[in-house]
């Protein structure tokens, strides 16, 4: 086992975001100047702290649908369910911007009996179709926000050019694959020395990845139910708590400068610190700044909401972990069924 994943080694990691916590708690009741976000959520509404730490369960369980459809569907659901929860936990906990949760289900998959080749390609697809709700909903929020068909800033530089931007991207995504294999095909006159090995290696995770974005759009193309209803739900469950969280302390913001907020100010969590702690709180209160919601509303909406966004997934996903580990020790390649799809067409898995 990697040592990241050590037991120990995630107790430390559970004490250090406590320790954040903590500190986070004893300055927000002890420093001058922040007597209106004290008070916000001295008074926030139960009722809908309650609802934000549902919506965060909810969010999980659409994770664990999005990653046994994209993996295996025929994987024994208790097995698809630790991994994927334990996964979530690894997100909360470990400083890898959202890679520890895929290295972990690496790990356990491979441990499982999986293919690594299938592996590979999978966690490309899965880390694909996880991102495509948050792209398709920054285009979709910001064209309607600049149109006004949603209430919120109708900025071209804070509504439509992220749209545009996130386009782009998408396009790219969809002929990255062409651009991959055509980057990673041999060269005639390529040198057969000591650099050869290194180009193969380079040719085979460049053709790795070409595959696994190819199994994405496979999977959304041939509307994999699991697949995108789970994608869908792990977004929008997710911005649903953080809505939770903004009528438990003050009110809504307009439902464009909700979306956007959300989404773009969600670029923090790429920053790699446990849990995203610090940068994603600041990438979306900034955000919700420059889209004109008050500092301390957003401050009160975004504590409430990264408060379960970290402690949900950890509550479900350290017991799963344990559950897992036991499952691998016990069981002899608990993954093997799936071994047969690492050989079909892309195609033929994705209609599975």
């Amino acid at each position: 086992m990697p040592k990241e994943f050590d037991p120990r080694h995630l107790v430390v990691r559970v004490a250090e975001i406590g320790v954040v916590i903590a500190l986070v708690a004893l300055a927000i009741s002890a420093l001058p100047g922040l007597g209106q976000l004290r008070s916000h959520l001295e008074h926030a509404d139960p009722g809908w702290v309650a609802a934000a730490a549902a919506a965060e369960v909810g969010s999980c369980a659409g994770y664990v649908l999005v990653f046994r459809f994209t993996f295996c569907a025929r994987m024994a659901w208790g097995l698809s369910s630790e991994i994927a929860l334990a996964e979530q936990a690894a997100n909360s906990l470990l400083p890898a911007g959202g890679a520890g949760g895929l290295a972990l289900g690496a790990w356990a998959l491979h441990q499982a009996g999986m293919p690594t080749n299938h592996i590979g390609r999978r966690t490309v697809a899965f880390f694909v179709v996880t991102s495509a709700a948050n792209f398709l909903g920054v285009i979709l929020a910001g064209i309607a926000t600049f149109s006004g068909a949603l209430p919120g800033s109708r900025s071209v530089l804070f509504a439509l050019i992220p749209a545009l931007l996130a386009l782009l991207a998408t396009l790219l995504v969809a002929v990255s694959p062409h651009l991959l294999r055509r980057l990673g095909s041999p060269r005639p006159t390529e040198d057969r020395g000591r650099g050869h090995r290194i180009a193969e290696r380079v040719r085979g995770l460049l053709t790795g990845v070409a595959d696994g974005v190819d199994q994405a759009l496979a999977l959304l193309h041939a509307g994999s139910f699991g697949v995108v209803v789970g994608s869908f739900s792990y977004m929008a469950f997710d911005l649903a708590a953080l809505g939770c969280g903004f009528a438990a302390t003050s009110h809504l913001p307009a439902i464009g400068t909700l979306l956007l907020g959300y989404l773009v100010g969600q670029l923090g969590n790429l920053i790699p610190i446990p849990g995203g702690v610090g940068g994603t709180e600041a990438g979306l209160v900034g955000m919700f700044a420059i889209y004109g919601v008050d500092v301390s509303h957003a401050a009160a909406a975004v504590v409430v909401y990264r408060l379960f966004e970290l402690a949900v997934p950890a509550i479900l996903g350290l017991p799963a972990f344990v559950l897992l580990r036991r499952r691998l020790l016990r069981a002899d390649h608990p993954a093997a069924i799936c071994a047969p799809l690492a050989f079909e067409p892309v195609e033929l898995v994705a209609r599975q």
